[in-house]
């Protein structure tokens, strides 16, 4: 069987911040954060939810595929951000669009969580329980960040992508699709990038219901970004026995412009070939793939025959990487 994406989709909020705007409600500037991010925008959510944006990049990605909600047989959403602890957001998608027959779980794998659930649907489909699966990442980061830390609010944005993909018969000799996988954790690592969950308050013990917001040791994450990246892109290429001369595109996560041009140096290859959403988009965690794959569909930058990586790193620690020929 061969995993092929046959569409993509993606949603951003209507509201457009940019880092003038932040400038005039902290102290930064637009030279401060676009100097040392690559980021000069981003969108923030206002009536939108990560629901109703991943229900959009979801239609959207259906109307690319050519196919119905009811002809999905499984919904995996990445996010860390959902609406509600329970009902999941998958189970909300579901509901939103119809697809009444799917079956549908959310995955908790932060910036990594669009790559991490399709690796979990490419399992499915490979075994034959599953012919057609919805993955999305989802986010509204928004929410659990401190807007009085200028390090770490001014990165992320809100916003979500999603993917059809399906599984098809495999002719002798024929390759395609996702050609190879490769994923990991380092959770004694992972207080580096955290965001606390309300803690426990119950008879026996009282504590104050504060929100958790997202904290981050940057440079421990730059550190495990710029030597895990390469080194699982490395992987996959060995694993589908290519070169990054055969790669027209690496699609990274989008988390910062100088991890993405140390991947590039580290990797000898030109910027040229690294996409970037991170400049209008910031920090979208597991929405950030997606989302720029979708902007490369929707320009025509992907032909069949192409082989692109893609590659998601952060909270976990987590990473996963994966060679796709279009």
């Amino acid at each position: 069987m061969i995993t092929r994406i046959i569409g993509t989709g993606s949603s951003l909020p209507s509201n457009l911040v940019t880092n003038d705007d932040l400038s005039k409600i902290m102290d930064t500037s637009d030279e401060w954060i676009s100097s040392r991010t690559g980021i000069k925008e981003r969108r923030l959510a206002k009536e939108e939810t990560t629901a109703s944006m991943a229900a959009e990049a979801s239609r959207k990605a259906l109307e690319n595929a050519g196919i119905s909600a009811e002809e999905i047989d499984l919904i995996i959403v990445g996010t860390i951000t959902g609406d509600y602890v329970t009902p999941s957001t998958s189970c909300e998608i579901q509901a939103k669009l119809g697809a009444v027959n799917a079956v549908a779980f959310d995955v908790n794998a932060a910036c990594s969580g669009f790559m991490f659930a399709l690796h979990t649907a490419h399992i499915y489909l490979q075994s034959g329980i599953y012919k057609t699966a919805l993955i999305i990442g989802a986010e509204t980061l928004s929410k659990i960040m401190d807007w009085n830390d200028r390090s770490t609010c001014v990165l992320f944005g809100d916003g979500a992508g999603a993917a059809i993909v399906r599984a098809y018969a495999q002719a002798r000799n024929e390759k395609g699709g996702l050609l190879a996988f490769e994923q990991g954790s380092d959770g004694a690592k992972g207080k580096v990038l955290a965001c606390r969950d309300r803690v426990n308050n119950n008879p026996l013990i009282q504590n104050p219901l504060e929100p958790g917001y997202v904290s981050m040791d940057g440079q421990e994450v730059y550190k495990f970004a710029v030597g895990t990246v390469p080194a699982s892109i490395i992987k996959v290429l060995e694993m589908s026995e290519l070169k990054t001369e055969d790669i027209k595109y690496f699609v990274l996560h989008q988390a910062n412009i100088r991890i993405i041009q140390s991947v590039a140096k580290r990797l000898k290859v030109s910027e040229e070939k690294f996409p970037l959403s991170l400049d209008h988009c910031g920090n979208i965690s597991a929405a950030s793939v997606p989302i720029l794959l979708d902007e490369m569909n929707r320009k025509g930058m992907l032909k069949a025959g192409d082989k692109i990586v893609m590659s998601g790193f952060g909270a976990g620690l987590t990473w996963g990487t994966a060679v796709i020929e279009w």
